[in-house]
């Protein structure tokens, strides 16, 4: 079938992608940091932005290492604003961070050659046209981030699901919530340009929240969200596909395109 042979590399990134997002999708409810993805992805963004801006190719490895210097600066300090007793929101701090990340990214692209372009395939992606290459890239980053997140389980879901006790056990909330806000946005570096910022958002966010409204316990939501995540990806590359490569209509439809 041409649907298979079209549409066979976009879901396969689509599984990749939404494998690892379901699982920080239940830690990111859990914490009430809604908005974290985000402001990490804007700031990954700005990163490849001044790459770009000081001239270096957005699709090298020096775009991807800038952008990957600023989501650590990020996670650090998101990492570091996170307190017991706080004076103000942390998400208050994430929105701030977003809405600076995002005007000094559109600032900078207004001086970057082809800024109209590269603010839309930030926001955008390009996962209809994903080639082999970089799906087994991401599927390897996501690999070992999810091998360091199966390690370290015990301490990610305490200081996510029950930061009271991570504190009486003695565990170092500030450096593991660098370590999981770190390899959170690296994963998201790599998503935000294969999907763009308006596919990752609700990757993360739809089903953590849908199985949370259906099932009880971290097993059975993570293996809903995964569950749910899959049979949205295989929906959206049908509509995809269908909104685009559709054959023409036949002469037995009753369209208006059909009598003109």
């Amino acid at each position: 079938m041409e649907i298979l042979h079209v549409m066979a590399l976009p879901f396969l990134a689509c599984l990749v992608l939404v494998g690892i997002h379901g699982y920080l999708g239940l830690h990111i409810l859990a914490r009430g940091v809604i908005f974290v993805d985000l402001a990490l992805a804007q700031i990954a963004a700005l990163g490849a932005v001044l790459a770009l801006v000081v001239g270096l190719d957005h699709e090298g490895p020096w775009a991807y290492w800038f952008s990957v210097a600023f989501t650590l600066a990020g996670a650090a300090m998101f990492a570091f604003t996170r307190t017991r007793r706080q004076r103000i929101p942390q998400e208050a701090v994430i929105g701030i961070t977003y809405a600076v990340a995002a005007a000094a990214g559109v600032i900078a692209l207004d001086k970057a050659p082809h800024g109209a372009e590269e603010l839309k395939e930030m926001l955008t992606g390009a996962i209809l046209w994903v080639n082999a290459k970089t799906v087994l890239h991401s599927a390897a980053v996501y690999a070992v981030m999810g091998i360091v997140h199966w390690v370290f389980r015990d301490k990610f879901v305490a200081i996510s699901f029950e930061p009271e006790r991570a504190l009486a056990e003695g565990i170092s909330v500030r450096f593991w919530d660098f370590v999981f806000y770190a390899t959170f946005g690296i994963i998201i570096t790599i998503s935000v340009p294969v999907a763009g910022v308006l596919l990752v958002f609700p990757s993360l966010l739809v089903p953590a929240v849908a199985s949370a409204l259906l099932v009880r316990g971290l097993r059975a939501r993570l293996a809903t969200a995964s569950a749910i995540g899959m049979v949205g990806s295989g929906i959206g590359c049908v509509a995809s596909y269908t909104s685009t490569c559709r054959p023409e209509p036949r002469w037995w439809w009753c369209s208006a395109r059909c009598w003109r």
